[in-house]
């Protein structure tokens, strides 16, 4: 039985002394201690009306119309950015809310404003009136429940109601003092659960700040995007390239004629420039990836950098495949930014008839005109099952998404004997593109 009541006693103390309703009660004398300022000037505003000669005498009327004209003052300073973000972190930390219920960053607009001034005055006005009441009835109920017991307290009376003086309200004193310890602990309680009801509501996301994350998160998958085409298409287009040398260096490696030796070492030559070119380009865009939260959103739009259309001689010369190469125009006026999304697709097109096509020639048609820049690549379909290289499955999607970033088309498939990849960029580029933005 008794540890039955043990468990009872617990299960009805918990909303009140339990470690979340601590914890809220803590928010509460946060509060309190911000409101202080504010009642301090109130008391300076109130004082002369009231007749008070000072802040710290015991008028009530100067006590209480001090808190009242604390309010709008406190209310007028939550309009500055940091409101919103310090009552965030507050009420995160100590009401016990989900990360998502809560808005990050200032009230950008009107109602977000509107919201966290009312949040604040609230905070401050529960957390006022809550810290009071914890200042004054913890000393007032220790000694009501000392009262009987100490005749030193019955003579003072330490200015306690007259009706202590009387014999059944002194027996029933330390009955007066719990009950005002549980009415403190209540009190604090419901305020604590009110303002973790209405912090979501008042401090949670508005359609403006939940597309403003959206936008974020658009941004953030973007450049991951981003990244991972660079990575695919550089490293994929190396390793494909290097399978390629390396293998048919393995077949010859013991032939005795000097042309075979010769292949062999031009192979070698190809595995070691192309290696060494891929680490640069790797090591490019893994800096941008160990970069912390902070530099990465302030080079959040920084182009990555990589070769453009002219180093495409070399691209071709150590591709492991025989391209035949005619251009049309001056690709060295294309904008950079078009010129190195084109040689990705040219690297990534190469990456692909490797895969696909084997040893087969391929024919490659770059033309610049005022409307566009054209890509057009063509190797022969194998008559038989071709051995498929690992790496494949996202390079044909890769260009796609780099051409329509860029405003163009791409399209890839069987034309007849051939596979064709064919792509059009624009020559010129707007200002997003220009800054790395898609």
């Amino acid at each position: 039985m008794t540890a039955a009541l043990r468990r009872s006693a617990v299960l009805l103390l918990r909303p009140l002394v339990g470690g979340r309703a601590r914890l809220r009660w803590t928010h509460l004398i946060l509060g309190g201690a911000l409101l202080m300022p504010y009642w301090l000037l109130g008391t300076v505003i109130v004082g002369p009306l009231v007749g008070s000669g000072t802040m710290f005498s015991g008028s009530l009327a100067l006590q209480f119309g001090a808190f009242a004209a604390a309010l709008p003052i406190a209310a007028a300073s939550a309009l500055f950015p940091l409101a919103r973000p310090l009552s965030v972190a507050a009420a995160r930390a100590m009401c016990g809310l989900a990360e998502d219920s809560l808005a990050d960053g200032p009230a950008r607009s009107r109602a977000a404003r509107v919201r966290t001034v009312g949040w604040f005055t609230l905070h401050v006005g529960l957390g006022g009136i809550i810290s009071g009441m914890s200042l004054a009835l913890p000393p007032f109920a220790v000694a009501l429940l000392v009262l009987p017991l100490s005749p030193a307290l019955r003579e003072n009376r330490l200015g306690m109601p007259r009706v202590f003086r009387h014999d059944l309200a002194l027996t029933l004193a330390p009955l007066a003092g719990i009950v005002s310890l549980v009415a403190l602990a209540a009190c604090a309680a419901v305020a604590g659960a009110l303002l973790a009801r209405l912090a979501p509501v008042l401090l949670g996301p508005t359609p403006s700040d939940r597309l403003a994350a959206a936008e974020r998160r658009a941004a953030d998958l973007a450049v991951r995007n981003r990244l991972a085409r660079e990575l695919h298409d550089s490293v994929g287009h190396a390793l494909s390239a290097v399978t390629l040398q390396a293998g048919a260096a393995r077949r010859i490696l013991d032939s005795d004629d000097p042309r075979d030796k010769e292949f062999v070492r031009e192979a070698l030559t190809a595995i070691e420039e192309t290696t060494r070119r891929t680490v640069g380009e790797l090591d490019s865009v893994l800096g941008l990836l160990r970069r912390d939260d902070e530099h990465e959103n302030e080079h959040r739009d920084e182009p990555l950098c990589g070769p453009t259309l002219d180093a495409l001689d070399t691209l071709l010369a150590h591709s492991g495949v025989q391209v035949a190469l005619t251009v049309e125009g001056d690709i060295a006026t294309v904008p950079e930014p078009v010129s190195r999304e084109a040689y990705r697709i040219v690297q990534e097109g190469l990456s692909n008839a490797l895969r696909h096509g084997g040893d087969a020639p391929v024919t490659l048609h770059v033309a610049l005109s005022t409307e566009k820049l054209g890509i057009t690549m063509e190797n022969p379909l194998p008559t038989t099952a071709p051995v498929v290289r690992p790496g494949g499955g996202r390079g044909l999607r890769g260009v796609a998404e780099r051409a329509t970033l860029l405003g163009g088309h791409a399209s890839a498939g069987p034309d007849g004997p051939l596979w064709r990849l064919s792509v059009a960029l624009p020559p010129t580029v707007g200002a997003g593109v220009r800054r790395g933005r898609p």
